[in-house]
């Protein structure tokens, strides 16, 4: 195994900078997933320590080699795609197997491989299946069966679970923590899902066009976003953002005062707070909000509001009998408060 070094990466089509300057260095057996919105330049930089894109400016390292101008085959990297990419007339076996097969493996080598790999992924039984009499989580079960055959320094993911139902990404992100766990192989993850990356990453990266916004643990980045882009990019629902001032003392939310403390600037804010933190009050010790619409889930219930133009989402673990159009009292936790600069967007 072997970590990865990126070092002022860069990518230009043409005149057009795609990616600027990104930096990142993950440790040997660390589960790094990258994230950001369509076009943020998340898969580009994949395919880049893959060797499937040219690099323009930079450094790629696995272990101690730079494998800038190196092929993909020599790489010792193994990737795994959004789509399955079987082929449709080999069995499991032989699909897991290929790559070796190409490489002129020893026979009884894949044999070795490729059942102890079917092993951890459950697969023993399919093995002489074509893909077509598989299920869509079956497939992608032997898609990383042939990474895992491969035994690579690094595991790279490019959206893996996109295709699958909701029951079946569940499911996948348990097996896909679970392999990681047992085989301890660096990996990095891509994704546009913050759930996928909150619940499978040591670590996330978090990009927007091009740069990285922040680097941190999934409860860091929760916990802790520098700036508004990845409050609201981290989290379901969406960290809420109020407009307000700060006079040094509290925040003023069109007359309403929340105390804040720890804060040095004056003047307009941001004030972030997550659904979770927002607690129903008596009238009067709260900021009145009209209710929009109510998603009850089950497990908790998800409350759309209104207050001075802007869009308010509450959750609450208890049942509420909420009506649209019906005003509530809500108050945020002053202990789990964010505020950032009005004109920048970053954390202040």
């Amino acid at each position: 195994m072997a970590g990865v070094k990126i070092q002022d990466i860069r990518k230009s089509y043409g005149a057009t900078e795609v990616i600027h300057g990104v930096n990142v260095d993950i440790a040997d057996g660390e589960f790094v997933a990258l994230v950001g919105p369509s076009g943020c330049g998340k898969s580009t930089l994949l395919r880049m320590i893959a060797g499937l894109e040219p690099i323009n400016g930079g450094t790629i390292a696995i272990g101690e080699r730079v494998v800038n101008n190196l092929p993909p085959a020599q790489r010792d990297i193994a990737m795994v795609f959004q789509t399955y990419a079987l082929y449709p007339h080999k069995s499991v076996a032989e699909n897991m197997g290929f790559a070796l097969k190409v490489a002129k493996a020893d026979r009884a080598e894949i044999a070795r491989r490729v059942q102890e790999a079917a092993e951890i992924l459950s697969l023993t039984e399919y093995l002489d299946r074509k893909p077509r009499h598989l299920s869509g989580g079956q497939r992608q079960r032997v898609a990383m069966g042939r990474a895992i055959v491969r035994d690579p320094q690094v595991f790279l993911f490019d959206e893996p679970l996109s295709n699958l139902d909701a029951k079946l990404r569940i499911q996948m992100r348990t097996e896909i923590k679970e392999l990681h766990q047992r085989l301890k192989t660096t990996t990095v993850f891509v994704t546009h899902d913050q759930i996928e990356a909150m619940t499978l990453a040591d670590r996330i990266v978090v990009m927007q066009a091009g740069v990285i916004e922040q680097i941190g643990t999934p409860l860091e980045l929760y916990d802790n976003p520098a700036n508004e882009f990845v409050a609201t990019f981290i989290g379901a629902p969406s960290m809420n953002l109020l407009n307000a001032t700060f006079d040094g003392a509290s925040v003023d939310l069109s007359g309403h005062k929340v105390p804040l403390a720890g804060v040095s600037h004056k003047g307009p804010v941001r004030l972030g707070v997550r659904p979770e933190h927002l607690n129903l009050t008596q009238e009067g010790a709260g900021i009145p909000m009209a209710v929009k619409v109510v998603e009850p889930t089950g497990s908790e219930t998800m409350v759309f509001l209104r207050f001075e133009g802007q869009d308010i989402t509450a959750v609450f673990r208890e049942r509420h009998a909420f009506a649209p159009g019906q005003v509530v009292h809500l108050a945020p936790d002053p202990d789990h408060l964010h505020c950032f600069d009005a004109t920048t967007g970053q954390r202040i």
